[in-house]
Parts: C-alpha cells; structure tokens; sequence
C-alpha cells in the first residue's frame, strides 16, 4: 500500500482541564512523529500491513529524526528532504475529548508531483490512501492530484482522508469534491461531512456524497460510523466505549484499520469494525502513533 501525505513533529500538549487563557495550565508535553499521512501509515505497519509512505520533510535534524522514527515502526519511507526547508510542525492542543492544533506545515507544502507519481509507481502497491492535506493547500495541490492521476492510470484502488474541517472550508466542498471525484473511498468525520454534504445525520450526509465517489464512510468518534454506497447505507457500527486517554490519531489509526482490511476483502461492516477497533487502540495511548 502506498501512502502519500504529510510528515511533521508533534508538540503535543495534553492538558487535563480547560486552558486558562493569559495564566498557567498544567499539561504533559512530548514531541514526536506526526502528519495524517504518516501516522496512517505507522498504523498500517504496526497493523502488518505492507507500506510506503510519499511524503517531503526539510532537510534538518527533525526530518532525519521523523523518517528513522518511521523507518524503525517498519514503514518503507519514500521522503524527499529539502534543503533549506524546515520540516513541518504541529503544535496539538489535547483536551480529554478533542484537539486543536496550531499547524506550520513547512516542507510538506513541497511535496513535489514527479517525485509522488515515481514512488507510486516503484512501490507495486495496489491501493493509493490519500491524505487530503496536500489537496487543500495550494503549494501541494498539484501532488495530491498527482497521485491520483498515477492510482488511476496504473490500475490503483484510492482512499482519501478529508483531513481537517477548516481548510476544506477555505477550499470549498465543491473543488474539493471535484478533486476526489471518482475515487473509490472517501473517509471524513462528522466537521468534515457537514462541509462536503451540508448539516443532517451521518447517513444522510454520507449518501448525499456517493454521487462523486464510489464508497463514503462518516465518523463519529465514539459514536461509530456509517459506509454509504450507490445511494444508500450499507453498513454501520457503534462500538462499545473505551477510556478516553487522548484522541489525536484516533481518525488516522480508524483508517489504516479500514483501508487494510477493506483492501483484504473484507466486507464494509468487517472493515468498519477493524478500524473503530484499531481506533479505540489509539485513543488509549498519548500520541497519534502506535506504541514502540
């Protein structure tokens, strides 16, 4: 499987209250491997999944430090480093139900079309998972829509993550959707559905978005998630609760679950269910990777 996307460092702040604004909050800090794309693709791997993550860092010590952390966890890392560029940073702000975060993305908006096509191409993968950063900003558009070209044009399955509610506003729901169109999966959360298919329940909006591509899967967190194909709901899931420790990642390591075992052939319910399990995994370990 090839992963194309984004490869920074996480400031991850989690914090056990509310943050007291102009004061003091307690918080434990740690600094790691972050980006949607890469931490994707570390649940790929620690799920045995065979991958390769595209991604551009700076040429610097946090670029050399992501790409060993990767390369460690068993991911295949296909990262060009810039010189003279930094590598992106993220600085999330944890509570104990959601984050926020403070985004540089740096190198990432380099991330350069000839060198994401000769990647996919070179990795023999079967299937292309998409993170949709690189489709929402301008410097790394022209990549994104790259790897979609070459999925298409060597025979590729295609996943895309919607990534982040507001830039896909900024963008637009429908250039984004004229972006995606066509692919086979198309994965967003609850903020990102209300974008791309306007307010109403996940079914709903996961059926309205099955007109631009072929399988659409809504999360919503603790509360499960739907799979809509050819205008209608084929499968959901509600699993059970777990302890909230925190939840970055959790949306990246539901992916990696799905895609591996949807791209196995497993049905829709099946994959749901894989990714709410590696899911509620991520959400009990600080961080957005797997543990070492």
């Amino acid at each position: 499987m090839a992963v194309v996307g984004d490869l920074v460092t996480d400031v991850l702040v989690a914090h056990h209250g509310p943050i007291e604004t102009g004061s003091d909050t307690d918080a434990a800090i740690t600094v790691g491997g972050g980006g949607q794309a890469a931490n994707t693709a570390a649940w790929l791997a620690h799920a045995g999944q065979p991958v390769t993550l595209i991604a551009a860092v700076g040429d610097d010590p946090a670029g050399r430090e992501r790409v060993a952390e990767l390369t460690s966890s068993g991911v295949l890392c296909e990262v060009r480093a810039h010189a003279g560029a930094v590598t992106g940073s993220i600085v999330v702000l944890a509570g104990p139900s959601e984050r926020t975060m403070i985004t540089d993305r740096g190198a990432s908006l380099l991330l350069d079309p000839a060198d994401v096509r000769a990647a996919i191409v070179a990795s023999g993968a079967r299937h292309l998972h998409l993170s949709g950063y690189p489709l929402l900003h301008e410097g790394s558009r022209a990549a994104g829509l790259e790897a979609l070209a070459a999925a298409r044009e060597n025979g590729l399955t295609t996943s895309v993550d919607a990534a982040s509610a507001a830039p896909l506003r900024s963008v637009g729901a429908a250039e984004f959707l004229a972006f995606v169109r066509g692919c086979d999966l198309l994965l967003c959360n609850a903020d990102e559905a209300d974008v791309l298919a306007g307010a109403g329940p996940a079914a709903t909006q996961a059926v309205r978005l099955t007109p631009y591509v072929r399988n659409v899967v809504v999360k919503q967190g603790a509360e499960g998630a739907v799979w809509a194909a050819d205008d209608s709901v084929v499968a959901s899931v509600r699993p059970e609760r777990v302890p909230m420790t925190d939840p970055t990642g959790a949306g990246d390591a539901f992916a990696a679950g799905l895609v591996a075992a949807w791209c196995a052939g497993q049905s829709p319910e099946a994959a749901l269910t894989a990714g709410a399990t590696l899911g509620a995994s991520a959400v009990s370990l600080i961080g957005a990777r797997p543990a070492a």
